[in-house]
């Protein structure tokens, strides 16, 4: 394989995506945490998904859930829902600090940003944002697709023997 020339290309440049990479890798990977063992910052210890809770379930049928789209996202409150929702905060949480697969995993959490967002609808004057266009969900969204693009993985992560695996190779997408 040919040497890949560096996107970023100031050491310093690099050390802050990989730096923005584990920030927002942990973010996903804390809330996989907090949820499933009830660390007690978002989800009490009776409320753990080891204790019987219901991640997902419990946010798409909280009075936050609101708009124009809550029944359709209250109907999506299920025993699967609580999994995908788990899996998804606990892969791209492991992927992004790994630096890894960062392709997959930023249009995943885009995506996962993206739903909570509408889910929560900042539009309404009394939904509680700040700011009806760009809240976090939308900060997460797009430092995950700066980190993929700019391949943060390859500084401090195992972005580069990724890389180098032949099914990567292969399945470019898988970058």
């Amino acid at each position: 394989m040919p040497a890949q020339k560096e996107i970023v290309t100031t050491a310093t440049g690099r050390y802050a995506l990989a730096v923005t990479r584990f920030a927002t890798g942990f973010i996903f990977l804390w809330a996989f945490l907090d949820k499933t063992f009830g660390l007690g910052f978002s989800t009490p210890l009776d409320r753990a998904w080891i204790n019987g809770g219901t991640p997902a379930q419990g946010f798409l049928n909280s009075p936050g859930v609101t708009g124009p789209l809550a029944p359709w996202f209250q109907g999506m409150a299920t025993p699967l829902a609580d999994w995908l929702f788990m899996a998804g905060m606990l892969g791209i949480g492991l992927a992004v600090m790994l630096g890894v697969g960062l392709r997959i995993s930023a249009v995943a959490g885009a995506v996962m940003m993206l739903l909570m967002y509408l889910a929560e609808w900042p539009f309404a004057a009394n939904a509680g944002s700040t700011n009806p266009l760009v809240d976090y969900h939308i900060v997460y969204a797009l430092a995950l697709i700066v980190v993929a693009v700019l391949a943060a993985g390859d500084t401090w992560g195992l972005g580069g023997w990724w890389k180098s695996l032949p099914i990567v190779q292969r399945f470019r997408w898988l970058v």
